[in-house]
């Protein structure tokens, strides 16, 4: 099902994925108030729609937002607390990119009633079609949430040095059983490429708010460094050389070890039916 900016695909696994930073569109009305196109999609999950594209296969279920994380991100709590306490991330409506450089030209930046339009036409339709889908499947037993991003290996301001190829989230175990958790750590390690569980990204507001696994539903999150599937700069990005192109045959071995993660998050939610 497609609505415009959001895209849902029904599956019957108990597996369903979030994609909430894969999309680029930004109305026009609010691009034109910021300092450049570019910059205000610099900080997109490049690429990861197309990467887990072979999950329909598999049966699980898609819910993507086709909106800008510029935009509005429908990773972050929409009361404005911040996920990481102390430590640089972004807002609910971004000012600013991974980066420090500011979205917005002086005096154009979202007030309070802008911000709260933004959530009622974009992040509260996405959440609810996320709540349906996991309320759908639930009754035939418990599911797994699986909230796929990624973003550059290298982020100065945001971590120190590169970033493991897997960064696996659960809030500290809170948000799913060890079980799953384990399972994914096991998938990573057969890859042979570096990996850390809560790490630097412990899970956004989307895996901490339906991750209750007293009732069924064990959320996890798993942010990849870019350079798993796609040429990723160690240095500063520009517009020459940021996105690089999405070429498959790159794609291809990062695509096979997350078949080998999906298939663990289904085979996990079954062993729980």
């Amino acid at each position: 099902m497609t609505q415009d900016w959001l895209t849902i695909h029904e599956g019957s696994a108990p597996l369903v994925i979030g994609l909430p930073h894969t999309g680029t569109d930004i109305p026009q009305a609010i691009e034109a108030r910021m300092t450049s196109p570019w910059l205000a999609r610099k900080d997109a999950d490049w690429w990861v729609d197309r990467l887990y594209d072979f999950a329909a296969e598999m049966g699980a279920t898609l819910v993507r937002t086709g909106v800008s994380r510029s935009v509005i991100d429908v990773n972050r709590d929409p009361s404005g607390v911040s996920l990481y306490p102390g430590m640089t991330t972004t807002s609910l409506c971004p000012t600013e990119t991974f980066d420090g450089e500011p979205l917005y030209r002086d005096g154009e930046q979202p007030d309070s009633a802008e911000i709260e339009e933004r959530r009622t036409l974009w992040f509260d339709p996405y959440h609810a079609a996320l709540l349906h889908q996991i309320e759908r499947l639930r009754k035939g037993g418990p599911v797994v949430l699986y909230d796929a991003h990624s973003i550059r290996s290298v982020v100065p301001r945001l971590f120190e040095g590169e970033l493991p190829q897997f960064n696996i989230g659960d809030n500290g175990g809170a948000t799913c059983a060890t079980e799953l958790t384990r399972a994914l750590e096991t998938a990573c390690a057969d890859s042979g490429l570096s990996q850390v569980t809560n790490g630097r990204f412990k899970g956004g507001w989307t895996t901490r708010h339906y991750g209750r696994p007293e009732a069924g539903v064990h959320a996890i999150q798993m942010e990849l460094a870019d350079r798993g599937y796609m040429a990723d700069p160690a240095g500063p990005v520009t517009p020459d050389n940021w996105p690089s192109a999405y070429k498959p045959q790159h794609a291809e071995p990062m695509r096979r070890n997350l078949r080998r993660i999906l298939t663990a998050c289904i085979a996990f939610a079954e062993s729980q039916r």
